[in-house]
């Protein structure tokens, strides 16, 4: 068990007074690197989204005829509306940072609209959620039906409703839209007025449905406007069942939805510096501390399958790993504790996790942004497409790729200025009247330069350095060719003050080296980095089937058996160790349209011998598999699906490793026509996969008959494995085909299935 003791050590920050503070938009520029490209892709692709499309159920539902078209994905599901919150904080924010006017224009539209919606209604309500107000009038008489993502039958309700306040609110401050605010506090008002009858207990039977970040927006909004009704709705927002055992410094995430937490936490952050209650920091920083140490993969990000696992327990969890909305938050987060107590730990982690995971997430070609970051071997990155995929990592990634550089410096008002990542960008720091220019083609290689620029205030000021974590060698600091401070401390800062004048140059050079990071788990399965740079096996195109998984037959540090390949930056070649063949390495966040592998085992020479062994035994058995195939169906691929004649009713389909499996939900069930030999007896192989949450209890039917009742206990969790279900031979005999169904249990979950194969009986053969 984690215990929050350490923190309570730490000086108390009063309300709203933060030790550091990060720079707007406006006042910094990126001036190269892959963020320019990023930046670029993400604002043109905002520019071709129609807010009137966004609009479209919002107007509908306040009694106004809709201008546009409905978008696809969850915008014409039960999760609409939240796509427009987070588009009204990525104009704004692409506003803020290049004061171009047509994202201002597109924030004013929306703005307007949303005034407009209110206004043809009598209670201050906005939303794009079908069927909302006889929900709503449910659960203003406590008559609450609640799920992890269900209230009253309406998706998640306050988390949508969380993302348009939160777009309104960054409408205001960045754009300086003041009905913006207007907007926000009718909106506000309503969800005083529909929640002020319920009690603790309903309060808390509510909160069991996700719902955002509402205690951060109704903060933010009581900060804005001093009034205290907002502060008291805010504390309301409180889910016990899951905060209360983090504020004792309790560890009991595992099995938790992690994006429903996050902003839970990001909450609390804000409520500190809005009172300044020490509960509320220490809560964020044990939570911050857990996730960070005990749950997040080598590149910045956690969860498998959305949901977090038990503590240092990640070997096997490779699946659908690292939601990006997760890592959207935890940078969110990650910024409020740095504010409080600028540690390098803590930037050590945002880098790692922006580096790797959040400029990997942009697919710069098209703008597509991935949902999971999948870590298994063999792994690709799905992107979502222009306007059919507005999932909740649409909208955390439009918001990711406008605002590039925005925590590469933080500063303490004129007298101290915190230098944290290491990108070309040009800082207008006001309050000491200097401009501060840094020249680096980091991560490419660890040499950085700093220059007042010229025409800059004379100023007194501490200039704090981060020495990485990563950087085990001696770090020296040096201006105008002078050393004036040396660290051999990672994961620190090196301080420098003086008084600076203009034309002032600093330099100094990051040791970057070839390293390993281990699994908390095992030991020997382990990824490979350069620096802060996580290095990935590229394994060819993404469009390619999944190759062997690849292994490393290696020992001692990469720097023996990775080589640098000239004239390619962040690339590198196995020496002899890659199995079963050398291994090309690359950056992680560049392999976009590639299958990869990051994480690996490594085994000595005797090791692999017995496991390459075990290997070929798989394959044979593979190959015997294939040779008595009658048919085959891809699970959850559209095309196999219709070639197998798909019916369904209440399906999930999702993917992981690039393989895509459905599931069958309470109630719910779906069937498959499968050719089968009419002469020979059939077996039945149905792949599945080994979902650690689901708890499955089905029965396996052909032709309307069970042929096998199933709950997959002891069965493998996170990977794929096959379960052989042998036919009774009147179910096929003289048939050219037959219907199998997969069939829950009345009121349970069904498995999550991605693939079957009707074979020969073993001992079968042909005529």
């Amino acid at each position: 068990m984690l215990t929050a003791l350490a923190f309570l050590l730490s000086p108390t920050v009063g309300p709203l007074n933060a030790v550091a503070t990060p720079f707007p938009l406006s006042d910094i520029r990126v001036l190269g690197g892959p963020w320019v490209a990023s930046t670029k892709a993400c604002a043109e692709y905002l520019l071709k989204v129609e807010p009137d499309r966004l609009l479209h159920s919002f107007r509908e539902h306040s009694g106004l005829k809709a201008k546009g078209a409905l978008y696809g994905g969850w915008e014409n599901s039960g999760l609409a509306g939240h796509t427009l919150g987070h588009y009204l904080t990525a104009c704004a924010q692409e506003y803020e940072a290049t004061a171009d006017v047509r994202f201002k224009q597109r924030v004013d539209t929306i703005v307007s609209e949303l005034a407009e919606c209110q206004t043809s209604r009598p209670d201050g309500y906005i939303s794009a959620i079908p069927n909302g107000d006889k929900a709503w009038a449910d659960v203003r008489e406590g008559k609450i039906r609640t799920g992890g993502f269900d209230l009253n039958g309406m998706w998640s309700p306050w988390y949508t409703h969380h993302k348009v306040l939160a777009g309104l609110l960054d409408a205001y401050s960045l754009t300086h839209n003041a009905q913006a605010l207007i907007v926000a506090e009718k909106f506000a008002d309503w969800a005083i007025e529909e929640t002020k009858g319920l009690d603790d207990a309903q309060w808390q039977k509510m909160l069991g449905c996700e719902y955002g970040g509402m205690n951060e927006v109704l903060a933010e909004l009581y900060v804005q406007t001093k009034q205290a009704k907002y502060l008291d709705l805010a504390r309301k927002f409180y889910d016990h069942r899951v905060l209360d055992p983090l504020a004792k410094g309790k560890d009991e995430l595992a099995g938790r939805h992690s994006n429903t937490q996050i902003p839970k936490i990001i909450g609390l952050a804000r409520l500190y510096e809005a009172t300044g209650n020490p509960t509320d920091r220490d809560t964020a920083r044990f939570f911050w501390d857990a996730v960070v140490h005990h749950h997040t993969y080598v590149i910045g990000g956690n969860s498998n399958g959305e949901y977090l696992g038990p503590p240092d327990k990640l070997r096997d969890a490779l699946g659908n790993t690292s939601e990006s909305c997760n890592t959207y938050n935890m940078l969110k987060l990650t910024r409020h504790l740095f504010s409080w107590d600028p540690q390098a730990a803590t930037m050590d982690f945002y880098e790692r996790a922006y580096f790797n995971h959040i400029l990997g997430s942009e697919n710069p070609k098209t703008a597509g942004f991935t949902y999971f970051m999948p870590l298994g071997s063999g792994a690709k990155r799905d992107y979502s497409d222009a306007f059919n995929n507005f999932t909740c990592c649409h909208g955390t990634g439009m918001e990711n790729h406008t605002k590039h550089g925005d925590t590469a410096y933080f500063h303490d008002g004129s007298k101290a200025l915190w230098v944290n990542l290491f990108m070309p960008t040009e800082l207008n720091w006001r309050e000491a009247g200097v401009v501060l220019r840094q020249s680096t083609d980091f991560p490419n290689s660890g040499r950085v330069t700093l220059d007042i620029v010229p025409g800059s205030r004379h100023a007194t000021f501490e200039l704090w350095i981060r020495h990485p974590g990563w950087a085990h060698g001696a770090v020296d600091i040096r201006v105008n060719g002078t050393i004036v401070a040396h660290s051999v401390q990672p994961s620190s800062y090196v301080s420098v003050k003086r008084a600076w004048k203009s034309g002032d140059r600093v330099e100094f050079r990051l040791p970057m080296e070839l390293r390993t990071e281990s699994m908390p788990d095992d030991p020997k399965r382990i990824a490979v980095l350069y620096g802060p740079v996580v290095l990935a096996a590229d394994l060819g195109a993404a469009s390619q089937p999944i190759p062997r998984t690849p292994v490393l037959v290696a020992s001692g540090s990469p720097v023996r058996w990775l080589e640098p390949v000239q004239g390619e930056p962040l690339t590198f070649h196995t020496n002899g160790v890659g199995r079963p063949a050398e291994l090309t390495f690359r950056a992680f966040y560049q392999l976009h349209e590639r299958r990869y592998a990051t994480y690996f085992d490594r085994f000595t020479q005797p090791e692999w011998a017995a496991a390459e062994a075990e290997f070929r035994a798989a394959e044979a058995r593979q190959k015997d598999l294939e040779s008595r195939t009658l048919d085959y169906a891809m699970v959850g691929r559209m095309q196999s699906e219709r070639d197998h004649s798909l019916k369904s009713s209440r399906n999930d389909v999702r993917d992981v490793n690039g393989r895509n499996f459905r599931t069958a939900m309470a109630g719910g069930w779906f069937e498959l026509s499968m050719k089968v030999d009419p002469e020979r007896p059939s077996e039945l192989v149905v792949t599945y996969w080994g979902n650690d949450l689901s708890r499955p209890d089905f029965n396996v039917l052909v032709d309307g008959k069970s042929v096998a009742a199933e709950k997959l206990a002891g069965r493998p969790k996170n990977s794929f494995f096959d379960v052989t279900y042998s036919l009774p031979a009147e179910s096929t005999k003289g048939k050219s085909s037959v219907t199998v169904r997969i069939q829950p249990v009345d009121g349970r979950g069904g498995p999550s299935v991605a693939g079957m194969r009707m074979v020969k009986a073993s001992g079968a053969k042909s005529g």
